[in-house]
């Protein structure tokens, strides 16, 4: 599958099997209504969907704005994730495989596939940047728990690129009797639109539950950008319909080299992780370094599909700094009792600066993609 000129399926001849297995797969999964009602019962009893929409009574009356929040934090697990995890867990046993392989970097994509393999009757191994195991240690604890294996990375920047590559390498190895359950809409065809159509959801729901709410969709919607699953999954249902869309990436410290993650807005195309994309490289073509307070959107790419909507113009990505990151992680928690994920306090801290520039009464709908309980020893520890 290609989005404009971005996509395609760059990967070493040993996965190229294994690709067009999964695609053909996938394809039969759409379309087999008995898969279709299964994820559905699993989606609604297990995971816990429809995710309200809540507006904010208290960063309304300060901004003069309507400022709603897609809850996925409300989820089981506590994240968006749980929405492609079980589908690609269900997909994977109903293709005879009996063990999922992951990468996480904030550790909540481990957690529901863990949680996905748990209640599948499958194994789980997650690939992990050591890195990431420091920062995050609960969700570590959490997967074990949930009967996962952990397995550090200490590669390069120990973090979610490396993650990935080690994952790979790993299905290359495995693909026999293990299913890759990629995390984010980023790999080499199918993946990014596989991935896409099961976090969808939040942006169907999204679609219905703004016109029962406010009897109109909101003027913007907002969601945070690393690999961009959660805001692929709200953006694609709102295509045709005039709302912006907007993608919060990570600003880190700053905009230099290896101080960021905003490949839309600094990045160059590349490859990366077997798709052609908007990609955080050098001039020799090798990929930069990064940095981000969230460990979700440490990564130095970002989904195909993502880069050719901004290429067309029809979804804006803007630059969010770990401390613009924090201080809305501080706000949302202070003014409305709701402690967001780092990775959605970059979509709260865009939202509230968007806000400043909207007239009295619009709307703005953030997708909340996870909850902040992961981040408290980072808060509390000084970051940023």
């Amino acid at each position: 599958m290609r989005f404009g000129e971005y996509g395609g399926r760059y990967a070493p001849e040993i996965l190229i099997a294994p690709l067009q297995e999964l695609a053909e797969s996938y394809a039969s999964f759409r379309e087999d209504s008995g898969a279709q009602s299964e994820l559905e019962t699993l989606l609604t009893s297990y995971a816990g969907r429809e995710t309200p929409l809540y507006r904010c009574r208290n960063l309304g009356r300060e901004t003069g704005v309507r400022i709603c929040l897609k809850r996925e934090d409300l989820l089981h697990g506590g994240a968006h994730k749980i929405n492609n995890t079980l589908g690609q867990a269900l997909l994977a046993k109903r293709s005879g495989k009996v063990r999922l392989i992951a990468e996480t970097g904030a550790g909540q994509h481990g957690v529901a596939t863990a949680m996905a393999g748990a209640v599948l009757g499958l194994s789980v191994e997650v690939f992990m940047g050591a890195v990431d195991i420091g920062r995050q240690a609960l969700n570590v604890a959490r997967m074990e728990l949930l009967g996962a294996t952990v397995t550090p990375v200490s590669s390069g920047s120990a973090t979610l690129s490396d993650a990935v590559d080690c994952a790979l390498r790993n299905w290359a190895a495995t693909a026999e009797n293990s299913h890759y359950l990629i995390g984010s809409c980023v790999g080499p065809d199918p993946f990014p639109g596989l991935v896409r159509d099961f976090q969808s959801v939040i942006g169907r729901e999204l679609y219905h539950q703004s016109l029962a709410l406010e009897g109109r969709l909101p003027d913007a919607v907002v969601a945070c950008v690393g690999g961009g699953s959660n805001a692929i999954g709200t953006f694609v249902p709102l295509l045709d319909t005039p709302v912006r869309l907007i993608g919060a990436e990570a600003g880190g410290r700053g905009l230099s080299p290896g101080d960021h993650g905003a490949s839309l807005s600094c990045g160059t195309p590349g490859v990366l992780h077997g798709a052609f994309t908007q990609v955080l490289q050098d001039a020799e073509g090798m990929i930069s370094p990064t940095h981000s307070i969230s460990a979700g959107l440490d990564y130095p790419g970002v989904g195909p599909e993502h880069a050719n909507l901004r290429d067309i113009g029809r979804a804006e990505y803007v630059c969010v700094s770990d401390a613009e990151a924090v201080s809305a992680f501080r706000l949302l928690s202070k003014k409305e009792g709701i402690i967001p994920a780092l990775e959605s306090a970059h979509a709260v801290a865009a939202a509230l600066r968007l806000a400043e520039d909207m007239d009295r009464g619009s709307m703005i709908v953030v997708t909340l993609s996870g909850r902040g309980d992961k981040d408290l020893g980072t808060i509390l520890g000084g970051g940023a």
